[in-house]
């Protein structure tokens, strides 16, 4: 039974991982590269999509992380199942705290109706989320080096 939770909970965490890699590293660079509008369009239909799949998923992979944790507490690679556990719960805190606040404004924006520092904001989202997005690549990987 461990071993199906060790696996499920690496492949829920790994697929979360890969989705904020992507919004990082591809999906937002694309749509800052489209002309017009459109990428500012993207992005706040992003906020409202992400913004309300994200947290379930992180607190989700944060609650299989700790059944692993406990179940697990006398198995080899305990200690890096707890770090990971401890990095996602920075990762959870770095999102209420400096993700969310920005998205919350952006699914809002309209072209009509853009503050006059939209692009920092996006900017400040932006390099906040690739520290988020390291924070968890982290934890992904002390997960899978417990699988060993």
């Amino acid at each position: 039974m461990l071993s199906a939770l060790e696996v499920f909970t690496t492949v829920v965490v790994g697929v979360m991982v890969g989705v904020e890699f992507s919004v990082a590293f591809f999906v937002n660079p694309i749509l800052d590269g489209l002309p017009g509008d459109n990428g500012l369009r993207g992005r706040t239909h992003g906020a409202r999509l992400l913004g309300a799949v994200m947290p379930f998923w992180y607190i989700g992979s944060l609650v299989l992380v700790a059944a692993w944790a406990v179940a697990g507490w006398h198995h080899h690679g305990a200690g890096l199942v707890v770090i990971a556990a401890a990095l996602l719960i920075l990762s959870v805190a770095m999102s209420v705290l400096l993700l969310v606040p920005i998205n919350n404004r952006v699914k809002t924006w309209t072209a009509d109706g853009l503050p006059a520092d939209w692009k920092q904001q996006m900017n400040r989202w932006d390099r906040f989320h690739y520290v988020c997005v390291a924070v968890i690549i982290a934890a992904f990987a002390l997960l899978v080096g417990a699988l060993g």
